[in-house]
C-alpha cells in the first residue's frame, strides 16, 4: 500500500509520529510519502519523499501520479473536503494529534463535525482521555480508531559513547514558546530550583520557527525579572538523531526532564526522555498518564501547583535509590508497551477493517 500523511508543517511530535510510523510499517509492505504545506525545520530529519506545497493544482498532480491508497489527514479537517474536491477517492483518516489544549480541541471538534462526518472514513487518536472523550461525544457514530504511538528504542535510546561527566546538573524543558506548552509555569519552577541549587543549568529545547514574536518577547522578559539569564541555555532544531545524547547527559547530570504542558495528546519528548534514561517530572497533562506513573516511571504534579513541583524535583535530586528505579523502570515499560510492531499491528488492523 501506499499512504500520504498530511500535515501543517514538519516540526514536534507530529513530525516525529509520522517517521516513527513509516518505519514501523515498512516491514508490513506500507511505503508512506509526506504533503506538507510549509517548510519546517523538521525537514532535516525526513528521508522519506515529501511534498511541500498548499497549492491545489500540484496537490492534485500528486495524487494523480502516486496514485495513494489512503491519506491521512492531521489535525487540518478542511483539508478533508479539498482532497476529495481534487479528485482523491480512496480512503481518508483524520488523525486528532497536537491540537493542545482541552477547550480549543472542544471547539475543533465541534466545528469540524459536518467535513470529518462527510469525507473522513474514519478517525484516528492516540489513548488520551480527553481526546477520547471529546470524539466520543461529536463523533459517536464514526468509525474510530484508538492505539499508542510508537518509538524506536533500538535507535533512539541511551548513549554512552562520547559523554563526558557534566560539571552541571541539568534541568530540560522540549517545546514551542505557547501557552499549552506552559512555558511560565516552568521558568518559575527553574527560580525555585537555581536559588537553591547553584550548579543547576537550564537547557531549553524549541523550534524558534514556530515561536511567535511576542511569546518570544514575553519568555525574555520573563527571564530577566527570575534573573535567570546566566542559567539558561536555548537549543533550536536540534536533528532528533542528536536528541538521545542530550537526553542521557541530562539524566547523568543528576538532572531531570520537565514537561509543564497544560494538556497533551501524546508527549514524545517524554518517551524519548524515558527511553534515554532521563528521569521525568511531568504535569497531570492527561496524556502522560498512558506510561508515567507516579514514582515508579517518573514524578507526575498538579498543574499550577509550583511548590510541589519543586517538591518533587528536590525529592528526584536526592533520593538516588527512587531515581534509579524510576530510570531504569521508565526505559522498560516504554521498550515494553510502545515498540514499533506493537504499532504495525494496531495501524494493520485498522487498514484492514476499512
Amino acid at each position: 500500500m501506499k499512504i500520504l500523511f498530511v500535515y501543517y508543517v514538519p516540526s514536534g511530535g507530529v513530525e516525529t509520529l509520522a517517521r516513527q510510523r513509516t518505519e514501523a510499517l515498512a516491514p508490513k509492505g506500507v511505503q508512506f510519502q509526506f504533503l506538507f504545506f510549509a517548510q519546517g525545520a523538521g525537514m532535516q530529519n525526513i528521508k522519506e519523499k515529501t511534498w511541500i506545497t498548499n497549492d491545489d493544482t500540484k496537490i492534485r498532480t500528486i495524487l494523480a501520479s502516486e496514485k495513494f491508497d489512503a491519506i491521512i489527514v492531521g489535525s487540518d479537517y478542511a483539508f478533508l473536503e479539498r482532497v476529495r474536491n481534487l479528485g482523491f477517492t480512496g480512503k481518508l483518516i483524520y488523525e486528532v494529534q497536537g491540537m493542545g489544549q482541552f477547550e480549543e480541541a472542544d471547539v475543533i471538534l465541534e466545528y469540524a463535525q459536518p467535513l470529518i462526518n462527510k469525507h473522513a472514513d474514519a478517525i484516528l487518536y492516540p489513548k488520551t482521555p480527553h481526546l477520547n472523550t471529546l470524539i466520543e461525544k461529536y463523533y459517536p457514530l464514526k468509525k474510530k480508531f484508538s492505539f499508542h504511538n510508537c518509538i524506536d528504542t533500538k535507535n533512539f535510546s541511551y548513549v554512552t559513547e562520547g559523554l563526558t561527566t557534566e560539571p552541571y546538573m541539568l534541568l530540560g524543558w522540549v517545546g514551542r514558546f505557547e501557552d499549552n506548552k506552559n512555558w511560565k509555569e516552568f521558568l518559575l519552577l527553574a527560580a525555585k530550583l537555581t536559588s537553591s541549587y547553584s550548579n543547576l543549568r537550564i537547557w531549553i529545547f524549541t523550534d524558534s520557527n514556530l515561536n511567535a514574536p511576542q511569546e518570544v518577547t514575553a519568555f525574555k522578559r520573563m527571564v530577566r525579572s527570575l534573573d535567570l539569564s546566566k542559567y539558561i541555555t536555548i537549543f533550536s532544531n536540534v536533528p532528533h538523531s542528536k536528541m538521545p545524547a542530550y537526553y542521557s547527559r541530562i539524566g547523568n547530570s543528576g538532572g531531570m526532564l520537565c514537561s509543564t504542558s497544560k494538556y497533551e495528546g501524546f508527549g514524545y519528548a517524554i518517551v524519548e526522555a524515558m527511553c534515554c534514561l532521563c528521569p521525568v517530572l511531568t504535569t497531570d497533562s492527561d496524556g502522560i498518564k498512558s506510561f508515567i506513573f507516579h514514582n515508579v516511571t517518573g514524578k507526575i504534579y498538579r498543574q499550577g501547583d509550583v511548590t510541589r513541583a519543586a517538591h518533587e524535583a528536590i525529592d528526584l535530586i536526592h533520593n538516588a535509590p527512587l531515581k534509579a528505579q524510576i530510570r531504569q523502570n521508565a526505559q522498560q515499560y516504554i521498550k515494553q508497551h510502545f515498540t514499533p510492531e506493537i504499532y504495525a499491528e494496531n495501524f494493520m488492523e485498522m487498514l484492514r477493517a476499512l
